[in-house]
């Protein structure tokens, strides 16, 4: 039911996935950015993810295979979304595609790059309007390591909360030297925490998502040699959910998906909330059961979860509502 076509673009991989069926109006256009900690993951292992949104949303979607960290150094990542952003958006009109009906979606890291991505086509007023970003357990912050959500699922599989860690500093190619100090939050100075305790903070987290196991963090001391090694992390690249309110009162419509076993499900909770806090629409998915990572194994008969698939109709029901 699929044209499916493969091309590179400043270096770029991107595989286009398109009806069949001669369009008879302008199309969705969706672009894609896969998940895999910057470090792993491809366009191939997204692939059931691409098709079963290219079809059940009659649109088209541009998956990209940017290329990955540590090899390909951060914040290469970024770069190359927004290289394969800015060719799709500049050439809509050969895919049949409304430039009023542009979505950036993707999962887990990806989403982190959809968001920044989002952010920084604001200042690209040459360019068609985003309609949408669709953002599947994203992770969105590297300042705090012990809200909720980091507590609670900390020996969740897949992604532990050791693990998170550990692939930051795989993703911005350091040595893990200082990676206890992150866990403990010793590499924010005292000033950061405070400027930004209104946006990132367990008070800001629901109560209803504390209840399994959360216990406040006592205060640690602030190590300076920490920071220094992995300041990256406080970027706003990195840590999109920093970016200033007039720059987050201006992001289009949203649709946010949590999973309760997940590590990063308190950052998509606090993004909503900045979001609404700003005025910007947001549809939330929660799903009670889903753990992080589950697209991965979505479509895979025997191995897939039903979650996944609720989660992917929930996305289609969205977009094809937009």
């Amino acid at each position: 039911k699929l044209l499916i076509k493969d091309l590179k673009v400043d270096e770029v991989p991107l595989r286009i996935y398109q009806p069949k069926q001669p369009p008879t109006g302008k199309r969705r256009g969706i672009l894609y950015f896969h998940g895999g900690a910057g470090t792993f993951g491809s366009i191939r292992a997204f692939e059931r993810v691409c098709c079963y949104i290219a079809k059940n949303c009659n649109s088209v979607v541009v998956s990209v295979g940017y290329r990955l960290a540590p090899e390909h150094p951060y914040p290469g990542q970024y770069f190359d979304c927004l290289s394969a952003t800015l060719y799709f958006m500049r050439n809509l009109e050969e895919y049949h595609v409304d430039p009023a009906l542009i979505v950036i979606s993707g999962d887990s890291c990806g989403a982190n790059f959809a968001t920044v991505i989002c952010q920084i086509l604001l200042n690209k007023r040459d360019l068609p309007k985003v309609r949408a970003q669709v953002l599947l357990y994203p992770g969105l912050q590297g300042l705090d390591f012990h809200l909720p959500s980091y507590q609670q699922n900390a020996s969740v599989p897949i992604l532990f909360r050791k693990l998170v860690i550990y692939f930051c500093f795989r993703y911005l190619n350091k040595e893990p030297s200082v990676l206890e100090d992150v866990l403990q939050n010793r590499h924010i100075p005292e000033s950061m925490k405070q400027k930004y305790k209104k946006w990132v903070s367990a008070d800001i987290i629901p109560d209803k998502f504390k209840v399994r196991g959360y216990v406040p963090q006592k205060s640690t001391s602030y190590k300076p040699e920490v920071h220094k090694v992995i300041k990256e992390l406080l970027a706003i690249t990195f840590s999109p959910l920093l970016a200033e309110d007039s720059v987050i009162c201006q992001l289009p419509e949203s649709y946010i998906v949590t999973c309760e076993f997940d590590v990063l499900r308190d950052d998509g909770l606090l993004y909503k909330k900045r979001l609404e806090d700003n005025g910007v629409q947001v549809t939330w998915y929660h799903s009670e059961s889903g753990f992080h990572g589950i697209l991965a194994f979505f479509g895979y008969g025997i191995f897939s979860f039903l979650s996944g698939k609720r989660i992917m109709d929930s996305v289609v029901n969205y977009i094809n509502s937009l």
